[in-house]
């Protein structure tokens, strides 16, 4: 009975082995409990606080405990918490209104899911449907979701448990552009590279392609992304064949990369996408997520559909205070400044730094690739010891990259000049005490 009431880490950990899959991955060795939050900080069970810079992977978007937010959600569950699909929603309809107006895509519809997986195994079925193909093509070392679908249709095979799926996809280069075959390439050079890459992928799938799904940035890739233009130059082969474009917003989108409100913007050359699926960020840490598309590939399904939960009251109306704080408080503008800021600051340190190999992002959405020292080796020993060490300084940032090497960065957009500043402290020192503890490991 003591194990059920002690507020310990290492009682819940041992309670969460008895009853949790093995395959559900935590952090640290051993891993916390976070228990409330105010802002950009959040305190565990043991009572020590911490400057979040991964906001729930990527999801608290505008601070912790958000008062707007808050409020919204505590009246709204005050008065209905559910009533699903099956009957009309206030609160939905306003935020699918501000939501497709902001999107970019004429004559919008807008359908709301639970979850970023289920955005886009919505957009395939969609894009699938419209397009008559299963047949879809992806980018290496993508990430689209945990579901069987999603799966399917993932570059990076350490998130890809397995090979079975019911979608044929064809992957290409594209989301990587400082490492691979066309890592020396000029960008314009490397732009074109893919396009022919593209080409050649598509000459050799068998009939009708239904859909190119894209990351803007890649999230679980270690926040890699082509240049400018690139998506825009796809787009441009995939009109030829009236395949559809799929722009996977789930980490990129409202404002994070702070040059533009969706990831899809920076390669706006060929105008928007088709299809746009949304998660995370919107709802500030509640379960939301969504579609949007134009009338035409939206309504394409003949079949009766609905959803339980997806739009309910609750996290409509959270969502709704939430995203009319972020434009009403210009966040996208501050996560260009204060992203610049810790990018720029970010950038120095890995000059001085032996195992850092390239600082890149944009906003508030910033990847640092760790390698062995003096090589191009990726490192994830030494990004989980860094990863330490961080919370050991009252830091807590994300980990991923195919080779789980490369730090995640990505606050609450709500941060300020002070915390980018503390929080690249703590960084640089836990990248000191990292490299210092390998290389004496090397010696001993």
């Amino acid at each position: 009975m003591a194990a059920m009431t002690d507020p310990t880490h290492s009682a819940l950990l041992a309670r969460h082995r008895a009853v949790m899959p093995d395959w559900l991955a935590t952090y640290y060795r051993e891993p916390l409990e976070i228990t409330h939050g105010e802002g950009r900080r959040v305190w565990d069970a043991e009572g020590r606080e911490y400057l979040d810079f991964f906001g729930g992977i990527l999801t608290t978007m505008t601070a912790h405990a958000l008062p707007e937010v808050t409020k919204a959600v505590s009246e709204q569950a005050g008065r209905i918490l559910h009533s699903s699909t099956l009957y009309l929603s206030r609160t939905a309809v306003e935020l699918a209104e501000r939501i497709a107006a902001l999107s970019g895509i004429p004559d919008a519809r807008v359908f709301f899911t639970t979850s970023g997986t289920e955005a886009n195994d919505t957009a395939l079925l969609l894009a699938t449907t419209f397009r008559r193909s299963n047949q879809i093509v992806a980018l290496r070392n993508s990430y689209h979701g945990r579901s069987f679908t999603s799966i399917g249709i993932t570059g990076n095979s350490s998130w890809s448990p397995t090979s079975l799926s019911p979608l044929q996809t064809l992957y290409v280069h594209g989301g990587i552009r400082s490492r691979g075959p066309f890592a020396h390439l000029t960008d314009a050079q490397f732009v074109a590279a893919c396009v022919e890459d593209l080409r050649d992928v598509l000459g050799q799938a068998n009939g009708t392609v239904a859909a190119l799904i894209a990351e803007p940035v890649q999230g679980v890739g270690g926040f890699t992304s082509p240049p400018d233009g690139l998506l825009a130059a796809f787009r441009e082969v995939l009109a030829e064949r009236g395949i559809l474009w799929i722009t996977d917003e789930v980490q990129t989108g409202w404002g994070r990369t702070g040059d533009h409100f969706w990831g899809w913007q920076a390669h706006a050359q060929a105008g928007p996408p088709d299809i746009l699926t949304f998660a995370k960020g919107i709802g500030n840490g509640l379960s939301m997520g969504g579609v949007v598309a134009r009338a035409e590939v939206m309504n394409c399904l003949d079949a009766n559909s609905l959803s339980t939960f997806g739009g309910s009251p609750v996290t409509t109306a959270g969502a709704l205070a939430n995203l009319t704080y972020l434009v009403d408080h210009d966040l996208q503008g501050n996560a260009r400044r204060v992203g610049g800021l810790l990018l720029a600051r970010l950038q120095s340190i890995a000059a001085a730094s032996p195992v850092v190999r390239e600082v890149r992002g944009r906003g508030l959405m910033i990847g640092v690739e760790l390698v062995e020292p003096g090589t191009d080796e990726p490192s994830p020993a030494i990004a989980t010891a860094v990863l330490e060490a961080a919370r050991e300084g009252g830091l807590l940032i994300g980990k991923g990259g195919r080779a789980g090497n490369v730090l995640r960065i990505a606050p609450p957009l709500t941060l300020t000049v002070a915390e980018a500043e503390r929080g690249a402290a703590v960084l640089q020192s836990a990248l000191s005490e990292a490299h210092a503890a390998t290389t004496e490991g090397q010696r001993a």
